[in-house]
């Protein structure tokens, strides 16, 4: 077989790339899976292990062969056709749905952003700072950070913000969980509770999020990978499946072993909460400094992610010129979007801050897009990939069934958690 038909028919399977592909390639998976541990995600685990203890941890460990599943076909879409989401569903069903869909990511990313910056105007409550300025400082931040670079210099600021996430490991760790209760909890669950299942809801959502499939997907097209670099891919985005679930994990695990002792009914609506429950273990300087830096790492990086998603995916559905490898004033329509996303998002908390309490609510909504979501990915990756690549046989009655299974998971219990 010649060199070309190699490149363009990989093997399938997980041998273990090079050094220098891995490093090469590594980049999408983790910056969109630090991404998935947002302000919102940390404040719904948080809430998890307070009215529930341990009982909500099984979910955090199922769902990351889900979240893999998911994410990695963003990376075969994106690899193998070299197209972005939103220019996929264009050109398979119509400009009609592909703009229905980019409408679903315009919410998912509007809901995003306004848990993001309420957690970066709450790190400023912490320190006495006033909400105009934690807010000015991120925004500026935010759009220093995408109008100065290219494609790859981006990547590297929002992995190193999103690595200050790792901060609540240092959590977990010093409030001490009982394991043994840990393990008794997470195998006793209350299944047909309706506040346990808007919870599960909550917790899906903030797993899978549209603005994710998105922006992988439209990242790896940016980052011109290609099939040769399709197995390094895969690990990127397994071992970012793996980091930010343990992330979720850890911010459950030390609100059920720090706050749910003592106060089983606290409500952990904002960070500010979170950090003043957690004091007497941190210490107060030691608990300020350690969660803020987990939050406006996973608030900034989210904002970045999410802010990129939906200025990509609606330069697909529309046409406008989209990439960060174009200067801002060659491709207006992009760095605008992601602009006014930015601007927007911390105007609107600025003038409401109250708007963090939609917290866990917006993950419940994510959970209730899943169906969309999942359905134009899966049928995507039917029709639009080479014949050597499609889901087929035992591989698509597989991710069929896993999608089937967490939407049925997450719009029934977000339902029944909205009833009850």
């Amino acid at each position: 077989m010649s060199g070309l038909a190699q490149q363009h028919h990989p093997r399938r399977g997980w041998r273990l790339p090079g050094w220098a592909n891995l490093i090469a390639v590594f980049g999408p998976g983790l910056v969109v899976m630090l991404a998935d541990t947002d302000v919102g995600s940390i404040i719904t685990a948080g809430q998890s292990g307070v009215q529930w203890g341990y009982k909500l941890l099984l979910p955090q460990i199922i769902l990351v062969p889900v979240l893999y599943i998911v994410q990695e076909l963003t990376v075969r879409l994106g690899i193998f056709t070299g197209k972005g989401h939103g220019e996929l569903i264009r050109e398979a069903f119509g400009p009609k749905w592909a703009w229905f869909s980019a409408a679903g990511l315009g919410i998912a990313t509007i809901g995003a952003l306004l848990t993001e910056f309420s957690g970066v105007a709450g790190v400023g409550d912490l320190f006495g700072v006033p909400h105009y300025v934690s807010l000015s400082l991120a925004v500026a931040v935010l759009l220093a950070i995408v109008f100065t670079g290219s494609y790859r210099r981006v990547e590297r600021v929002a992995l190193g913000v999103g690595l200050f996430e790792l901060a609540f490991f240092f959590v977990a760790w010093v409030a001490h969980p009982d394991l043994g209760q840990m393990a008794r909890d997470a195998v006793h669950v209350p299944v047909f509770n309706g506040s346990y299942e808007y919870l599960v809801a909550a917790n899906i959502g903030a797993v899978i999020m549209p603005w994710m499939v998105f922006y992988q997907q439209s990242a790896v097209a940016d980052k011109r990978l290609k099939p040769q670099h399709f197995y390094a891919a895969k690990w990127d985005t397994a071992i970012g499946a793996l980091i930010t679930q343990l992330v979720m994990a850890a911010v459950l695990i030390a609100a059920a072993a720090a706050i749910r002792p003592t106060a089983a009914t606290a409500s952990l609506a904002t960070v500010g909460q979170m950090s003043d429950a957690m004091t007497p273990y941190l210490g107060q300087e030691a608990g300020r400094v350690v969660f803020s830096l987990g939050v406006l790492g996973a608030g900034l990086v989210a904002a970045i992610v999410a802010s990129l998603a939906l200025a990509w995916g609606l330069g697909e559905v529309a046409g406008y010129r989209r990439s960060l490898e174009y200067h801002p004033l060659k491709a207006k329509w992009f760095y605008g979007v992601y602009a006014l996303c930015v601007i927007g998002g911390a105007a609107l908390v600025g003038m409401w801050p109250n708007l963090v309490s939609l917290n866990v609510g917006v993950q419940v909504m994510n959970a209730l897009l899943l169906p969309v979501v999942l359905g134009f990915l899966v049928r995507l990756a039917q029709v639009t990939l080479p014949a050597h690549q499609r889901l087929k046989g035992a591989y698509l009655w597989l991710v069929a069934i896993v999608c089937a299974i967490t939407c049925a998971f997450g719009v029934l219990g977000g339902i029944g958690g909205l009833v009850f």
